[in-house]
């Protein structure tokens, strides 16, 4: 019984240092073999595939070791299988992780076209700011007009001066 719950701490421990060193077995094995195993330890392979494996197979070898009359074979066959189980649901639930996808990073260009009111009142070819939301977010920024805008005016964005600052235009109604 000892080797099997060796081997389910082991797993244990594996995967705490999947998760802490997480991508070094990628980095020390990249081309190796002649670029044979490229992408292997991206998928059933992986340190917390293995690791599921290690310590699922080493704990259910020691429950039905301990907990049954049936003898280390029995017990080597259900913690094979058991591991086999735990290993592809880490699997799964991996490549479900890597595909979920977040919203794209606001850049500097999707600030053209946004509307926003005036904070600090902007003089004719000066500056001033202006409180615009990007992507749900309200974003304060130094802006330049052709024109003079009061305090408190609805503005619209014409160009992105830089990642800090834009050109605005008023918005007549």
């Amino acid at each position: 019984m000892a080797w099997f719950l060796g081997l389910g701490i082991a797993g244990i421990v594996l995967l705490v240092l999947s998760l802490v060193f997480d991508g070094v077995l990628e980095g020390v094995l990249e081309g190796a073999f002649g670029g044979v195993m490229d992408g292997l330890f991206d998928g059933l392979l992986s340190l917390p595939v293995v690791a599921g494996f290690l310590s699922m197979f080493g704990f259910a070898g020691a429950i039905v070791l301990g907990g049954t009359g049936l003898g280390a074979g029995a017990a080597t066959g259900v913690g094979v299988a058991a591991g086999v189980a735990a290993g592809w649901l880490a699997w799964k639930f991996s490549r479900a992780l890597m595909r979920d996808q977040t919203d794209a990073t606001p850049r500097q260009e999707d600030l053209v076209g946004t509307a926003g009111s005036v904070v600090t009142a902007i003089p004719a070819d000066g500056y001033g700011e202006v409180l615009i939301r990007l992507a749900g977010h309200p974003v304060k920024l130094a802006a330049r007009s052709a024109v003079p805008v009061a305090r408190g005016a609805e503005i619209w964005v014409e160009a992105s001066l830089s990642s800090t600052s834009v050109a605005v235009r008023p918005v007549e109604r």
